[in-house]
């Protein structure tokens, strides 16, 4: 789909985290990505997720109006919404019990509301919800979320933080991606790292991502006198400028992102003065949401830069996986996953024929090096002659994959005994 003028759709990236959230869009009217400000007129882009019920009644304050409705104890404040919403258990609020699924999926509506100056959310024609981490438990708890609005569009996708960052850094001028390329996210507590590298040696480019994270002082509670203060800064400086000159020391390192809050030039004076000697170095909080955005443009329609490069991180796939059939009498592979999807998604369905055999070759190729294998997987108690099967494969985590294979009979020949097989089995050495 990509909007051309006059599409009144627009593409969004949603960043859900746990303490604040973000909305990034595109529509045929931008020459970029932007971001919706939670203040009028304003560029504040953090939403703090978070809901708050004024007591006794039924109204519902969402953002940072559920704070100031809580700090002037006008209501109950309902925080940590995606936790318990995987969780799954009711949330008693003035002795009510609540879905905790809704409260997110009220915090959906109320928060998409951002983009009224873009149009009413009918107009979302994609949109891209990014978070930290991403798995198949998340996915749904997202998905029923998400699919109690109503949102007129098929198009609805999920990525982790990495893959934003990545889509984010693709898009870039090449020269800040020449080399390595880190990540500092701040949130509040602890300082997440990704570092990002890119190996041109490569067809498509195969891009890899280290994460790694530790403690870090909080920004709240910053002592008011002046002396106090400039310590506790220059304490925090002190131990950022370690840590950087670590990360850094891994390679060459082409630019450095900060995002989050926290970070600020009043305190990071000497690690700018080190990390600017010879790198670019950025300022911002609104990459995961932007990236987000990128990533579901992407999907609709691949760009030359999406197209040349493939992210092998910790939510891709890096193992093609195929098997080896027959057709019109030769040999031939057909590819069932394909490396560079996130493993959350990836699946596969086929019919397959086997003739004189109780079994089928799978083929791994792994895209990071080292030797493929072949793994014979046979069906017991399979003994006809000739056997149509349906071959479903999915991947229950990141390094196994599970196969499920069922008989389905052969035409007028022979009934289908449904006969159910299920084999799993690791995805690497």
């Amino acid at each position: 789909m990509l909007l051309k003028p006059g599409n009144s759709k627009i593409i969004v990236g949603y960043d859900l985290g746990n303490t604040y959230s973000q909305i990034s869009f595109y529509s045929a009217e931008s020459s970029e990505v932007e971001t919706v400000s939670a203040v009028a007129g304003g560029q504040i882009y953090n939403i703090p997720t978070v809901l708050c019920k004024r007591s006794g009644t039924s109204q519902w304050f969402y953002g940072r109006e559920a704070l100031k409705a809580a700090e002037q104890e006008d209501g109950i404040l309902v925080e940590n919404l995606l936790g318990m919403a995987l969780d799954g258990e009711p949330v008693q609020i003035e002795g009510e019990a609540y879905d905790p699924v809704a409260l997110l999926a009220l915090f959906f509506k109320r928060s998409l509301g951002l983009l009224a100056a873009a149009g009413p959310i009918e107009r979302i024609g994609a949109l891209m919800l990014t978070c930290e981490q991403m798995d198949h438990r998340l996915m749904e708890v997202l998905g029923r979320a998400l699919g109690s609005l109503r949102l007129r569009t098929k198009h609805i996708c999920f990525q982790s933080y990495e893959d934003s960052f990545y889509q984010y850094m693709i898009h870039q001028p090449e020269e800040l991606r020449q080399h390595q390329v880190v990540l500092c996210w701040y949130d509040g507590s602890r300082i997440k790292i990704y570092r990002m590298q890119s190996n041109r040696r490569t067809t498509p480019v195969a891009v890899s991502m280290e994460q790694g994270e530790f403690p870090f002082l909080s920004m709240e509670n910053m002592p008011e006198a002046e002396g106090l203060r400039k310590e506790r800064m220059e304490r925090m400086d002190k131990e950022l400028l370690e840590r950087m000159r670590e990360v850094c020391s891994g390679g060459f390192v082409t630019s450095v992102y900060f995002i989050g809050e926290g970070f600020h030039e009043e305190w990071m004076r000497e690690t700018l003065r080190y990390l600017c000697f010879g790198r670019r170095v950025f300022l911002g909080n609104n990459l995961y949401s932007k990236g987000a955005c990128l990533g579901m443009m992407e999907r609709l329609k691949p760009s030359g830069v999406g197209k040349g490069h493939v992210l092998l991180g910790n939510d891709k796939l890096k193992t093609n996986v195929g098997m080896r059939v027959s057709r019109r009498g030769e040999d031939s592979y057909c590819a069932l996953l394909d490396a560079g999807v996130n493993w959350y998604e990836a699946r596969a369905e086929y019919e397959i024929y086997l003739q004189e055999t109780d079994s089928f070759e799978l083929v791994l190729t792994p895209l990071t090096g080292g030797k493929g294998k072949i793994t014979r997987i046979t069906l017991e108690g399979l003994q006809d002659p000739v056997s149509r099967l349906r071959l479903q494969v999915h991947m229950p985590t990141e390094d196994r994959m599970e196969l499920v294979v069922e008989d389905l009979g052969f035409g007028e020949i022979r009934e289908a005994s449904h006969q159910i097989w299920k084999e799993e089995l690791p995805v690497y050495d």
